[in-house]
């Protein structure tokens, strides 16, 4: 089977990546169906890819894993990681062993762009850098403030610096070109006040008005401690049709049993909470996450951190009705946010901080330069240019241009960054619980009776409950066993039995001691008797997991 040809150094438009979708579907269309889970407020479909084997049974008979991406338009890198991530499942099955054990024992549950009104904005000039759904464009949901538009024609939006003996802001005297901030005693020298680059509208000429925008953020539209007063939360919770789309695909499919949400911001995992400490978390989920985390450390170079206690500058401002906290929260499911890319890291910049909204002093400012001006070129950074504002008189228009610089990586560095991150995703979903019906023996009584015995176990690393949190919510599903009987009858115990919660083997990461973890069962054993009406009677044992999958074996008894 030929291989569809996708070059990973480029960013798509919404066309271009539905075209390389469908092209995928149709040179694989055993392994892969496309279809659309939503409709944009613009028209667009929001796609979903599934991968699975349907020779080895039904996507929703097996352990299920769900990566999503682009739910912010500006993070253009989550969407060619996640077209990757079909693409290299497809491609390598068959002479790939591992990816066609996945692809045959589990379903793939991919979208690869969620907010395609706001990523064709983002995407194409002039670029705008937010992280709405296209309901409005910056500026068109107020009639007051600053409203960023590319007012000097160049195609990008960056910033404008205003001279203002008030401003925090001076040109470093090793690089002109570079803002670094104002000691706080200094005086005499020429200061600049920093803003994005726009109109004011209303402007009372004295106070520029910059207002949080208010078009969706749709990581804030998800029922778990939704708060209206959240920026781009919505009117309610799943008001945005692509957001509502996710919703229904996620609780449609309760067999999937780990989940990625891609972003880009740092070069790093996060794990929950976004609302509370590690301390107020269950601590054997907490020792999953982190186990789980160190293996994708491990694969990307990225640390897991805490969403919270690492990644929330102000502690009285938690993030909201997110997509993470929603899945793990309320369903128990091991679900990560991974942030790709770390522009400072890259350019050499010692890891100090996990949230940084820019550059921390001169010495990084011209690393962060410096790099972006090789490696990135116009693109990431504009150099400054007169412009005579309509309301703030002569400013310069110019830095850098976050979404090409901070925000996504430059083409020759996105094919590693897609690699390394999928194979995280594999290892995440190889992690699933995976229950089997190990044997069934049948033991003759005499007088055509017979003594069944069956043993399920799970075979993988999480329980079949997947976290504590989905015990303690009471939406962990039991494994189910039942006894089928062919030309037979059976006469003694439930022919259906709930076996509870089979552990996995991230409950034994070290030898047994008594202060330690105690350990829970990972098999169990039934029996039944049965008894054989004629020379081809059989019984089949099913077991059926709602995060494990469902397993059969058939014995014949005569």
């Amino acid at each position: 089977m030929p291989k569809v040809e996708i070059a990973f150094d480029s960013y798509y438009t919404y066309d271009e990546m539905t075209a390389h979708l469908q092209a995928l579907a149709a040179a694989y269309p055993k392994l892969c169906t496309l279809r659309s889970i939503a409709t944009s407020f613009r028209g667009r479909d929001v796609w979903a890819v599934e991968i699975t084997n349907p020779d080895t049974g039904p996507a929703a008979d097996k352990p299920g894993y769900y990566i999503d991406a682009q739910i912010h338009a500006e993070e253009h890198a989550t969407s060619a990681t996640a077209l990757y991530a079909v693409w290299y499942l497809l491609t390598n099955y068959g002479s790939d062993p591992k990816v066609t054990r996945l692809v045959d024992s589990q379903a793939f549950y991919i979208l690869p762009r969620i907010n395609p009104d706001g990523a064709e904005y983002a995407l194409t000039a002039p670029y705008y850098p937010w992280c709405g759904n296209g309901r409005c464009l910056p500026g068109e949901d107020r009639i007051d403030g600053l409203i960023a538009q590319d007012i000097n024609g160049d195609g990008y939006i960056v910033q404008m610096r205003v001279p203002d003996p008030k401003g925090e802001w001076k040109a470093d005297p090793d690089e002109p070109r570079i803002l670094v901030l104002r000691e706080p005693g200094e005086e005499g020298g020429e200061y600049y006040r920093v803003y994005p680059e726009g109109v004011i509208e209303n402007y009372d000429g004295v106070h520029v008005q910059i207002d949080p925008q208010q078009d969706g953020n749709m990581n804030r539209n998800f029922p778990i401690n939704w708060s209206p007063r959240e920026y781009g939360a919505g009117e309610y919770p799943f008001s945005e049709p692509e957001a509502m789309g996710m919703g229904r695909f996620i609780l449609d499919h309760p067999n999937i049993a780990g989940m990625c949400a891609y972003h880009t911001h740092g070069g790093i995992i996060l794990r929950p909470s976004m609302m509370k400490v590690d301390a107020e978390m269950s601590p054997p989920d907490l020792a999953l996450y982190k186990a789980l985390g160190a293996v994708g450390e491990k694969l990307t170079g990225y640390p897991t951190i805490s969403t919270y206690e690492d990644f929330t500058p102000d502690k009285s401002k938690a993030r909201h009705g997110s997509l993470k906290d929603w899945v793990y929260e309320e369903m128990g499911i091991i679900c990560f946010s991974t942030e790709l890319w770390d522009l400072e890291r890259t350019a050499g910049v010692k890891k100090e901080g996990y949230y940084n909204l820019g550059p921390r002093d001169a010495e990084t400012q011209r690393l962060v330069f410096d790099w972006v001006v090789e490696n990135v070129g116009e693109h990431g950074y504009r150099d400054w240019e007169p412009f005579d504002h309509p309301q703030l008189g002569p400013v310069e228009i110019g830095g850098m241009v976050y979404i090409w610089s901070y925000r996504n990586p430059p083409g020759a560095l996105l094919k590693d960054i897609c690699h390394n991150n999928v194979m995280f995703n594999l290892e995440h979903a190889a992690a699933a619980p995976r229950v089997l019906v190990d044997e069934v023996t049948a033991e003759p009584l005499g007088a055509d009776l017979w003594k069944v015995t069956a043993v399920v176990s799970n075979h993988g690393y999480l329980p079949t409950n997947l976290s504590d949190v989905a015990v303690q919510n009471g939406v962990a599903k039991p494994v189910g066993v039942t006894l089928d009987c062919t030309a037979s009858a059976l006469v003694m115990n439930p022919g259906k039995v709930d076996l509870g919660n089979l552990a996995g083997r991230n409950e034994r990461r070290y030898t047994y001691s008594n202060w330690g973890q105690q350990w829970s069962p990972v098999s169990k054993k039934l029996e039944w008797l049965v008894r054989a009406e004629g020379t081809d009677a059989s019984v089949t044992v099913t077991s059926r997991s709602e995060k494990g999958g469902t397993h059969r074996q058939t014995l014949q008894l005569a």
